[in-house]
């Protein structure tokens, strides 16, 4: 379905600009499987899995010694999250057993952020909040019992609660507080940081796309072409953003690893 009325153009009596608005992130079923309805962000979301176990599978199923092009570009992929996350957060004693979670949370995220700019498909995953969330979740049940188990019942409390007698009267305050930062906003800020991004940037190229369209009639082609640059710039700076939120989730859960196997402090 189309976001637009492709009839409508600038200086066309009773066509106004139809600007994207949340109307642009709903979808209808598209078919039904055993009474489960998917639709399109689902199925993206069906395609990103397959993309990254397809991907490795490939990569890896036949590695050899000599690697070709595929397992070339599977190890620099692998070896990225590797030592450019896990291992600067995790120490590659702790962190070699959380590498193989935190490379295909990275590449789960990064594919479904990158379907933004794929002819047909044209929307980020991520930017429907239920997706960000589910996977802030797996995160956040990792964390947490990490943390029961490596500190046990008592001492977890205390990782969450910050609890340090130095700090003197101020300590049930401070204690309420930060257990309302670690148990709650953390996992919320966690989902919405790459919620927020991914929505803001879909919603922008969308809209340029529309405009360029809009105001290609008269004379608004030289505004309609001045609107078609800024979708390419868009565009070029959202392949940008993807990697970043990809990024920067899987940073902030090594980080949470981290903090869940430190000592108390």
């Amino acid at each position: 379905m189309l976001a637009f009325n492709t009839e409508c153009h600038l200086f066309i009596p009773g066509c106004g600009f139809e600007a994207p608005g949340l109307h642009s992130f709903v979808f209808e079923p598209l078919f039904t499987v055993g009474g489960f309805e998917f639709n399109k962000p689902m199925l993206l979301a069906l395609l990103s899995t397959v993309v990254v176990v397809w991907f490795f599978w490939a990569a890896f199923g036949r590695a050899k010694v000599v690697p070709g092009k595929l397992q070339m570009v599977g190890e620099a992929g692998y070896d990225f999250v590797r030592r450019g996350l896990v291992y600067d957060a995790l120490g590659k004693k702790e962190g070699d057993k959380y590498v193989p979670f935190m490379v295909s949370l990275f590449f789960f995220v990064w594919i479904m952020n990158i379907w933004s700019i794929i002819p047909l498909a044209q929307f980020p995953v991520t930017s429907i909040i239920a997706f960000p969330a589910g996977l802030a979740l797996v995160v956040y049940i990792l964390w947490v019992s990490l943390t029961f188990k490596k500190h046990g019942f008592v001492g977890a409390w205390k990782n969450f609660s910050g609890y340090d007698k130095s700090v003197g009267w101020v300590l049930p305050l401070l204690m309420v507080i930060e257990l309302f930062s670690n148990l709650l906003i953390r996992p919320f800020t966690h989902a919405v940081r790459l919620f927020a991004n991914m929505f803001a940037g879909h919603m922008l190229i969308v809209m340029f796309t529309i405009a360029s369209w809009y105001l290609l009639n008269g004379v608004g082609v030289v505004y309609a072409g001045a609107s078609f640059v800024m979708t390419i710039l868009m565009t070029a700076f959202e392949l940008f953003i993807q990697a970043v939120q990809a990024y920067v989730f899987v940073l902030l859960a090594c980080n949470y690893v981290q903090g869940a196997l430190a000592e108390h402090h």
